[in-house]
């Protein structure tokens, strides 16, 4: 299958001849005596910094794009150690934990769309996940520098693997210098401790060394996971630039929970809450090795960066869902799988400042992923609250699927930023992406002899870009106001059904135009920002029963959403911070004919599942140097639909955390509460089970023990 579109008749020749002039610009251009070129730039009015919009460190507030920045600092106070509590303040961003890759995982949702794909998870510059799903699962957040939040694409600068936002996590750069170690305890078993130092240098090289290993226990049967991580960075300062290696590895272990059945619009009462249906020796194991060289040098006009990252992970899963709230035998459906990827990516850029107000990026990149997959499913019984379930090794599979996959996405992007005065900035940039995909896929039941593999394969050339413009409209000192719009259309490959039963066609691309405009600023003591947005989403990838009662992904026509949100974070001193976030989000089906069991059915006007309407957040954070300190954090999520016909209600929620420490000298100890509400609504639905939905994990505490030196 062939598909091509192609857009940007103007803009696409200036970018290749840009690129394809990287080499000689690169040779050309020397060093200015001071390492960086002069340059007319906007008056700073805060010290947040930001890399994901434009890949050059700059100023969060002259940029027209809606981003949040959460330092290191913040993460470490709060004792944050996942998404789910580093992003609770953040506007417009709801993550889920948990989910079908098991209970390390979590799916977030930003401009209301909440799915497993649909954001860009990228670290220290690399997508995380590369060509394929955001690996959240092995993600670590131990001896970060800044989390960046951009809300909505970012169809230049990483091209065909965004939608709704980009979560950038950006460590420590190598050699920084204090290093710091954990160790905790906690409710259901959890415990884990972590150290983060530098390493002694030699010459103009230096290193660090990051290592953690945690065990988290939740509250339902048989639930838990451990995790291993080990980040080794160095870098070597040269006369002519700098050489950068990054060796990332981790070693995550799941026994998974089982999702719970949604019967006549509630969660089935047969099945109680917490127990677990998945069989004996069920699991989600992930070893993941991950390696990344570059290079980055000073020009006369601006600078040059290149970087490959190469990741290897091998994948072990065992689960099984309930296919009917029944006591009939079979009433569950489970699979084995075993999946390997890989993953190539490569970006070269350089970073222009011809005269004063106007930097150029341009650039090449190119995404590489290889997946292989084998699973084999079968039918068993087990007791609806869980008890005596059979084991893994008495299940044999009944069916044999193999699936191969291989994608390239490639792109060629040029990006310019021109100040005329230090009040206005005019962004405009452009991209042209080319992917090829080729899937192969053979399914039959293990009594038959294999079929030849299916094959199907697709390739697209399109365009796609931004065009943004921002306002200094008032400035007094150090305190201003900016007012801004942007315009992005979206292209990306849809994504790969790595269930027991994939679908064995590629399915349409995804596509998406968005309008976004907003004021942020620093007036006094008081930062924040406020944006409205409007996005045209066309083949949403969403999941859908089939004939045979298994879920299948499919495209799901045209959606619409719409929003507004405010954030603002207020200093009432140096060492106390009150946070604020609140989101109105509108997500609805425009035109998709779904399949019920009734038949099919249009829904359109009807709200996405799980996406709601009203969100708001806030906190009290107190981290003085010395002594007591203490953070509460509240989380209020307005009704959401379980269901695309919109009659199946999970109604509205709020959750309470907080934590009490106290620093002594180079030590500290916190002890700190989730969801001490005890709140357990839905909050995920299961891609691989019909019908059902995975619920907020139940309160827990703990209690750690840090030091710096």
């Amino acid at each position: 299958m062939v598909c091509r579109r192609f857009s940007g008749r103007l803009v696409l020749p200036t970018i290749c001849a840009a690129v394809l002039l990287l080499p000689a610009l690169a040779l050309a251009q020397q060093e200015s005596p001071a390492g960086q070129p002069a340059t007319q730039t906007a008056p700073t009015l805060a010290e947040r910094i930001e890399v994901t919009a434009t890949r050059v460190p700059e100023d969060v507030e002259p940029v027209p794009a809606s981003i949040t920045v959460i330092t290191g600092d913040e993460i470490a106070a709060r004792g944050a150690t996942d998404l789910t509590s580093a992003l609770a303040l953040v506007a417009g961003v709801a993550i889920a934990p948990g989910g079908d890759n098991g209970p390390a995982g979590s799916i977030p949702e930003l401009w209301g769309l909440r799915e497993f794909d649909a954001f860009l998870l990228v670290v220290d510059g690399v997508p995380w996940g590369g060509a394929f799903n955001p690996a959240l699962t092995t993600l670590d957040l131990t001896n970060v520098d800044r989390i960046e939040v951009l809300r909505g694409s970012a169809p230049v600068m990483f091209g065909a693997t965004s939608f709704v936002g980009v979560i950038h996590v950006i460590h420590r750069a190598a050699g920084a210098a204090g290093g710091a170690a954990r160790v905790f305890g906690g409710s259901y078993g959890s415990g884990g401790a972590a150290v983060a130092l530098p390493l002694p240098g030699a010459g103009a090289y230096q290193q660090s060394l990051t290592v953690d290993g945690q065990k988290e226990g939740f509250k339902d049967d048989r639930t838990d996971f451990r995790h291993g991580h080990l980040l080794y960075r160095g870098q070597a300062q040269t006369a002519g630039g700098v050489f950068r290696l990054d060796l990332d590895t981790s070693i995550t272990d799941q026994k998974p929970a089982s999702p719970i059945p949604v019967v006549d619009g509630k969660l089935s009462p047969l099945v109680p809450l917490d127990t677990n249906q998945n069989f004996r020796g069920s699991k989600v194991d992930e070893n993941r090795y991950h390696l990344v060289g570059g290079y980055d040098r000073n020009l006369s006009l601006g600078a040059w960066s290149t970087t490959v990252a190469v990741t290897h992970t091998d994948r072990t899963s065992a689960r099984g869902f309930l296919t009917a709230v029944s006591t009939d035998d079979p009433n569950a459906n489970g699979f084995r799988q075993d999946l390997t990827l890989d993953d190539v990516y490569f970006d070269s850029h350089v970073v222009l400042e011809p005269h004063a107000g106007l930097r150029v990026v341009a650039g090449v990149d190119h995404l590489y992923g290889h997946a292989h997959q084998h699973s084999g499913d079968f039918d068993y019984f087990v007791n609806l609250d869980g008890s005596n379930p059979p084991s893994l090794s008495d299940l044999p599979a009944q069916g044999d699927l193999r699936l191969k996959d291989d994608r390239n996405f490639s792109g060629l992007y040029l990006q310019a930023e021109w100040n005329p005065t230090p009040r206005w900035r005019f962004q405009a940039g452009g991209r042209l992406n080319h992917t090829v995909e080729t899937l192969e896929t053979s399914l039959h039941e293990v009594t038959e002899p294999a079929p030849p593999f299916l094959k199907d394969d697709k390739t697209v050339t399109r365009g796609s870009g931004v065009v943004g413009l921002s306002w200094l409209a008032w400035q007094r000192g150090n305190d201003g106001v900016w007012l801004y719009g942007d315009y992005r259309d979206t292209f990306k490959p849809a994504a790969l059904d790595f269930g027991p039963d994939a679908n064995p066609t590629i399915l349409n691309p995804e596509t998406a135009q968005s309008y976004e405009a907003g004021a942020k600023g620093v007036t006094g003591n008081l930062d924040w920002e406020l944006s409205v947005f409007q996005m045209d989403f066309s083949n949403l990838v969403v999941t859908q029963i089939d004939s045979n009662g298994l879920p299948r992904l499919v495209n799901a026509g045209q959606e619409r959403f719409r929003g507004a949100e405010l954030e603002a974070d207020y200093k009432l001193r140096s060492d106390l911070r009150w946070r604020f976030a609140y989101s109105l989000h509108d997500a609805r089906f425009e035109d998709f004919i779904s399949v019920f069991d009734n038949g099919p059915a249009q829904v359109r006007g009807n709200q996405l599942v799980l996406s709601a309407r009203n969100m708001v957040s806030t906190g009290l954070l107190y981290f003085p140097a010395q002594g007591w300190n203490g953070s509460i954090l509240y989380n209020w999520v307005d009704k959401r639909f379980l269901d695309e016909v919109n009659t199946a209600v999970a109604p509205s929620y709020s959750t309470w955390s907080a934590s009490l420490g106290y620093r002594f000298g180079k030590w500290g100890i916190r002890l700190e509460g989730y969801n001490l509400n005890d709140t357990r609504p839905p909050v995920a639905i299961s891609e691989f089970g019909g019908g059902e939905v995975y619920v907020l994990p139940a309160r827990s505490f703990r209690l750690s023990l840090d030091t710096r030196f």
